[in-house]
């Protein structure tokens, strides 16, 4: 087990992966991460179109031959047609974490009544934590400010290395241990 926490960033947007604007979304994230965290951390970046096979195969490739432990999309959760990140995730997943989904739309809604058309998702491939962030590098700031505080013992749960924050960014949350009685 390396002490350093492997990251992927998965841009999806067909514009940005034309060329026709740059990418502001997976460049968010990275800065989350780099304000947010204490522990060493790599971030391995991919940038997809609303493709649901690429899409797949990009989180396929960071969580087996990358060994992300987390794996972060930003971007295709809506209603649109082409929206297609919650599809390409859970069809490579082994399992979902349906918490996660939930907590993020909890999160939005404080901030937009609009996030009950998000149809973001949270699920594990073997060892890795996928999460469907939003587009927007607000709504990304606004959600990883909370959810982020679960996501460190998630990956100590599945033997990833010890994720430190800084916790004027977010805490991150352990349960007590309980002292054993003599």
């Amino acid at each position: 087990m390396s002490d350093s926490l492997k990251v992927g960033v998965v841009t999806v947007s067909d514009r940005a992966s034309r060329g026709d604007y740059e990418d502001i979304s997976g460049p968010a994230i990275e800065a989350w991460l780099t304000r947010a965290l204490t522990s060493p951390f790599e971030a391995h970046t991919r940038l997809v179109p609303d493709e649901r096979e690429q899409i797949g195969q990009a989180i396929v490739e960071l969580c087996d031959e990358v060994g992300c432990q987390l794996v972060l999309t930003t971007g295709g959760t809506g209603p649109a047609v082409r929206d297609v990140t919650p599809e390409a995730t859970l069809d490579v997943a082994d399992r979902e974490m349906p918490g996660f989904g939930e907590r993020m739309r909890q999160i939005s809604l404080k901030y937009v009544p609009t996030a009950i058309l998000s149809r973001q998702v949270g699920a594990l491939r073997g060892r890795s934590l996928i999460i469907n962030l939003p587009g927007s590098p607000r709504s990304i700031a606004e959600i990883l400010d909370e959810l982020f505080e679960a996501i460190p013992y998630c990956i100590e749960l599945m033997d990833g290395p010890i994720i430190e924050t800084d916790p004027e960014v977010v805490v991150a949350f352990r349960p007590k241990k309980k002292k054993a009685t003599p």
